[in-house]
């Protein structure tokens, strides 16, 4: 009593330290969870505020642009008319005065320009930062002349690229001749975007290789444009943006960043990856808590499971014991007998009963104990079990056995026996006195097999799992304990393997035992 006691003050331990354990994990976790988001928001926060400010700076930078391009516009307008006026056809009469038109003409200094006739031929070009002399380096071999179709085809293309980013100039010199001017950028304004390119850069760069920051995506309100993020690249491209927008969504609340001049941003943030692992805490600690209970209980079920084979160790023997005396006394009755004028008859079957009682006592006196396999045909031993309950069965159940050859197996004959009485009972059991019962032995490389089938009623679906289970029984006086004695003689005692080879409902049920070789 006092052991149980223990196990159950040991059971009721274990479950409050698992409670404990679970509250203060639960406890001290939510509040570090929880102080670590509220930094990493005022952190974010901040972070917002500072690109609030560097993004106007870029706005301011981009108006100036605008502005620039639109004066450098002018000017290439301003050149261009300076160029139609020197090209004017003036009176011989007359002394034309080009000093100002030729003023204009020289102060370009800065704007890139090429001259194209209408046959896209280059007639002209000012302020470009390559010459011939640059490809002469690059190509020492060609002619002048190849050196000069080269230098005019880059130039093509040249063109080709400034039209797409400003708009040409196409004026008609004389009648019928037309020519283009295409211009580009002046060098200060491509200095300028090159130093707003590189303070983007930086915020880009900054952005992803702070790893202490959190997961943030900056995008334009109207266009969802990307701004800026410190996400893989697969996220943020034009397929997975839409998902990777809901879902920072579901993490944290959006932060709108506003201009005051129409323009917001959006920012979205998620949690760092140390709060997301943080998280995961109270979960390994459940998981350490269920590995504890869990180690636990089966050092509780190793114990208990001793104790129940002690026990059925123990009434077994008890059991052989007990029978040891009445089997020595009908021995001797028996012989009594067989002195007096008796049916001959009588002693006889007498003594078939008390050789069957003997064998039953060796069987019990053998749970528990380390049984004896021999090494002999088992094909034998489950014959003589089957001539043994013929005359003990219904006659209307008709045994038929199969053995092709001898299968020599290593094996306890009386044990083994038990096992095929067992379900050969049970099968009469399950064909209510009247059907036929089939057995079979049979040889694979590895095992001895014994078949024993039925045309019973058959076993359901869910009880295949159950049948071996200690309790389990169809009958209404059953125990139980007689397939759960099969199932530990057979794996226990031979290392094979006893299950339900086949069985349906109102057709029958096939029994294996296999015995290893």
């Amino acid at each position: 009593m006092n052991l149980y006691s223990n196990k159950q003050k040991w059971k009721i331990a274990l479950m409050l330290f698992a409670l404990v354990m679970v509250g203060a994990s639960l406890f001290v976790s939510n509040n570090i969870v929880s102080k670590m988001g509220e930094r990493e928001r005022e952190r974010v926060e901040q972070w917002a505020d500072a690109i609030k400010k560097k993004l106007e700076l870029v706005r301011l930078t981009d108006r100036t642009f605008i502005q620039l391009r639109d004066k450098e516009r002018k000017e290439m307008a301003l050149w261009i008319d300076a160029t139609k006026e020197l090209s004017k056809e003036t009176p011989l009469d007359q002394i034309p005065d080009f000093t100002f038109p030729l003023k204009i003409i020289k102060d370009n200094k800065d704007i890139p320009v090429i001259l194209l006739d209408q046959d896209k031929n280059i007639s002209g070009y000012i302020n470009l930062p390559i010459d011939t002399s640059t490809f002469r380096k690059d190509h020492p071999s060609l002619s002048v002349k190849e050196i000069t179709t080269l230098f005019e085809d880059s130039l093509r293309i040249l063109a080709k690229d400034w039209i797409t980013d400003n708009p040409s100039f196409t004026i008609e010199v004389y009648e019928g001749m037309f020519m283009t001017y295409v211009y580009d950028d002046s060098k200060e304004i491509v200095r300028l975007e090159q130093e707003r390119d590189s303070l983007i850069n930086s915020f880009n760069q900054e952005l992803i290789d702070n790893q202490g920051m959190v997961p943030v995506l900056l995008v334009d309100a109207n266009t969802n444009r990307v701004l800026g993020s410190n996400l893989p690249n697969e996220k943020v491209d034009s397929l997975n943006l839409g998902k990777t927008i809901n879902e920072l969504k579901l993490q944290n609340e959006p932060l709108v960043i506003d201009f005051k001049n129409g323009t917001k941003n959006i920012l979205y943030f998620d949690d760092s990856e140390e709060l997301k692992q943080l998280q995961y805490f109270p979960y390994i600690i459940f998981f350490i808590i269920g590995l504890f209970v869990f180690i636990g209980y089966l050092i509780f079920s190793t114990f208990r499971k001793a104790e129940q084979n002690q026990v059925w160790a123990g009434m077994a023997k008890e059991t052989a014991h007990q029978l040891g005396t009445p089997l020595s006394s009908l021995m001797a009755w028996i012989q009594l007998l067989e002195s007096q004028n008796v049916d001959p008859m009588i002693p006889l079957e007498m003594q078939k009963d008390v050789d069957r009682l003997e064998k039953v006592t060796d069987r019990f006196s053998k749970i528990g104990s380390g049984a004896k396999l021999e090494e002999s045909d088992i094909a034998i031993t489950v014959k003589s079990v089957l001539d043994y309950l013929r005359p003990r069965i219904s006659n209307k159940v008709s045994i038929s056995f199969e053995a092709i050859e001898p299968v020599i197996a290593l094996h306890n004959a009386p044990l083994m026996e038990w096992v095929i009485e067992n379900i050969c009972k049970n099968a009469v059991d399950a064909m209510e006195n009247e059907g036929e019962l089939v057995v079979t032995v049979h040889r694979t490389p590895e095992w001895a097999h014994i078949d024993i089938k039925d045309n019973g009623k058959g076993i359901h679906p869910k009880q295949l799992k159950t049948i071996f289970q200690p309790g389990f029984s169809t009958k209404k006086r059953g125990w139980g304990l007689g397939l759960s004695l099969v199932k530990r003689i057979v794996t226990e005692y031979h290392k094979g393997k006893v299950f339900v080879l086949e069985s349906q409902q109102d057709v029958g049920t096939t029994f294996r035992i296999s015995v290893p070789l």
